[in-house]
């Protein structure tokens, strides 16, 4: 399949106006089958993929019950997996295009491109009442991340944020466990991660490199300010550059945080600060702060959450590039702490979570517990399956974006946190406002270049 010729510069508004609405699949569109109550549960989704070559791969591999008709990609030699896997899909470049011409047969969308351009995508699908699958954390930022679940809330469209913990077994344990006072009230969650696992604490921007075979590198860029092609960006490493990626926090806040999230009934924190490690090899370190082309080697971001449900006011701590809180004394010598983990903080004792783990520290404390019986309904299907089946059964998925979108957009003030480190970042949530901080409010949004749009 050839793609078409495509001119990634168009402004949206002319792009979506001058474009034909008549699509040559052959593919039956699922409104016609399913009417106005939406498929049978019997009947396949109409799939499409944005951003196919790296996470979006594997989800699809998760989907592939369904009718998987389009694929869109910037980096076709990176999306060739993909491709081939699914060679009856349509094969696109740029998203707004397949949108377009495929609006009459696709029914649902999985968007897993870099963070930078998951609203736009997702936006554009939902606009065309698409249901939407977006991979974590959501949105680049705290406002986007607002606008996303206010939409699928007033278009009433089945979605999913790719934390696939969500629909996992330890989250279940740990709510449970935490309320049926395994260790009384929690008033401490220590989180940490080994990552990042890419390039991070860098402060002069690469210079330009030739452009890899197959990359239209100016639809990579999406809704970005312009910057020259480096190798460094692209693939995955993005995620520790600020204009494209979250950082450690974005890619695993989302998975680690949510079990606290939901265990502990949290919703936006009152306040967040931040600190991290820095270069001081570096003699003009303290003329760089913020650090303006990535995120830092290492950090650790405290949020404060306040009383709610009849449990306590809590305080949140994370930890990322290899850091991690004071080992519990409970902790047995010989018992190792989780690469990735959580420590709960009780008035009653601890609960350690970890490297497919759920215990009560000591091991002795343990043995002495009686389990609960097993309350919350559990998901013996993968998270992509979830959201699928709640599509054809018009029911919320585990991870939709009304939980989805608050819990991004807190996790996501951490990183505005580390923009003013050392400060306190206080959020109005009602109002979208850094209380008495101007930059740091304008830091909610981002700027899009020419052409695209919300």
């Amino acid at each position: 399949m050839q793609e078409k010729k495509e001119n990634s510069s168009i402004n949206r508004r002319q792009f979506l106006g001058g474009l034909a609405a008549a699509s040559a699949f052959t593919i039956v569109p699922r409104h016609v089958l399913g009417g106005a109550a939406g498929p049978a549960p019997s009947d396949k989704l109409n799939i499409a993929g944005i951003g196919v070559g790296g996470m979006g791969k594997e989800n699809l591999k998760n989907m592939a019950t369904e009718n998987i008709v389009a694929l869109a990609d910037v980096d076709w030699e990176y999306a060739r997996e993909a491709f081939e896997t699914y060679p009856d899909a349509r094969r696109y470049k740029d998203f707004r295009l397949m949108l377009e011409e495929q609006k009459d047969v696709i029914d649902a969308v999985l968007i897993a491109t870099p963070d930078h351009t998951h609203a736009v995508a997702s936006v554009a699908a939902m606009q065309l009442g698409k249901h939407v699958y977006t991979q974590k954390p959501l949105t680049h930022t705290v406002y986007e991340a607002r606008v996303l679940a206010d939409m699928a809330k007033e278009k009433k469209l089945i979605t999913q944020m790719g934390n696939q913990g969500h629909s996992g077994e330890d989250i279940r344990l740990e709510t449970e466990w935490l309320q049926d006072g395994a260790i009384g009230d929690v008033t401490e969650v220590h989180i940490w991660t080994d990552r990042p696992v890419w390039p991070q604490g860098i402060y002069k921007r690469p210079e330009q490199m030739e452009l890899k075979k197959g990359l239209d590198w100016d639809l990579w860029l999406g809704p970005m300010r312009f910057r020259a092609y480096n190798e460094i960006y692209h693939p995955f490493r993005w995620r520790g550059w600020w204009d494209f990626g979250t950082g450690a926090l974005g890619d695993m806040g989302c998975h680690f945080i949510d079990h606290p999230w939901t265990a502990l009934k949290l919703t936006y924190p009152t306040s967040v600060n931040a600190s991290f490690c820095m270069d001081f090899t570096d003699e003009d370190i303290w003329q760089k702060l913020p650090l303006d082309e990535t995120f830092p080697k290492a950090s650790i971001v405290t949020y404060n959450f306040g009383a709610r449900d009849n449990m306590p006011a809590l305080k949140l701590i994370w930890y990322d590039g290899g850091l991690q809180p004071p080992r519990p004394d409970e902790l047995e010598p010989r018992r190792r702490m989780p690469t990735n983990g959580a420590l709960y903080i009780g008035s009653k004792g601890k609960l350690l979570q970890g490297d497919d783990m759920v215990r009560l520290i000591p091991e002795s404390a343990m043995k002495a517990y009686t389990i609960p019986e097993k309350r919350i309904p559990r998901i013996e299907i993968s998270h992509e399956q979830n959201w699928i089946q709640a599509i054809k059964e018009n029911k919320p998925a585990s991870a939709d974006f009304s939980y989805a979108g608050p819990l991004a957009e807190s996790v996501l003030l951490g990183n505005i946190a580390l923009k003013f480190p050392y400060e306190v970042i206080e959020y109005d949530p009602v109002n979208m406002v850094i209380k008495g901080n101007d930059a740091a409010t304008a830091m909610l949004k981002m700027a899009y270049r020419k052409g695209w749009s919300l």
